[in-house]
């Protein structure tokens, strides 16, 4: 089983993400909304789920692990096979996914191709209770921190610096974001910020610990 692929992005289509690790290229199946924020020679981590058809072996990643447990539940529901999932969560993101069943909302579902009134229904109706909200909107957040950070490569230094002091990703970014945040300095961070947030960011964690 390929849990999750982390290298680098070769080539971005429509529907799909090509990923090569290794001198391998993974042919990735992913919603829409996380392809759009993958550009070729952008590294990247994503978590997969292989799918074995007798027609076809796909491979399909998302860029949290939330998700991708939205994934895999959504085909717990008889019926629900994983174009379907995956066309859902094209259509919402998982908090809003997750929302639309715990508030029984039907029309929200419907709107994903391949789905229908009466298949949102049946969604609703057997997972309705069985998400965990809170999980999906954590890691949900955790994930638009990541594509930030991608988008400013002074700030992704900073944070991949903390790390290499043993950090956790989560709070690096976390401290960064606060100290910017507390002292006014401006995002994207300017290189000359860099060693002073830096060290802000690290006195802030310390003193948290």
């Amino acid at each position: 089983m390929i849990g999750m692929l982390r290298g680098i992005v070769a080539e971005v289509s429509v529907d799909c993400a090509l990923i090569e690790v290794g001198g391998v290229g993974y042919e990735v199946r992913m919603p829409s909304a996380d392809l759009s924020s993958l550009h070729a020679g952008q590294e990247t981590k994503i978590y997969t789920s292989l799918n074995v058809s007798q027609d076809a072996i796909t491979l399909f990643g998302f860029l949290s692990p939330a998700s991708k447990r939205m994934f895999l539940q959504l085909q717990k529901v008889s019926g629900i096979g994983p174009k379907v999932a995956l066309s859902l969560l094209s259509t919402l993101p998982p908090d809003r996914l997750a929302h639309a069943v715990a508030d029984g909302d039907a029309t929200a579902l419907a709107k994903a191709p391949g789905l229908g009134k009466k298949g949102a229904q049946k969604i609703i109706l057997e997972l309705k209770g069985s998400i965990d909200l809170d999980a999906i909107e954590s890691g949900v957040q955790g994930t638009a921190s990541r594509r930030r950070a991608a988008g400013d490569p002074n700030l992704l230094q900073v944070v991949e610096g903390l790390m290499s002091l043993g950090w956790r990703q989560p709070d690096a970014q976390s401290a960064v974001e606060s100290v910017c945040a507390r002292d006014n300095i401006a995002l994207p961070l300017a290189t000359d910020d860099v060693p002073r947030v830096l060290k802000l960011a690290l006195t802030s964690l310390d003193r948290g610990r």
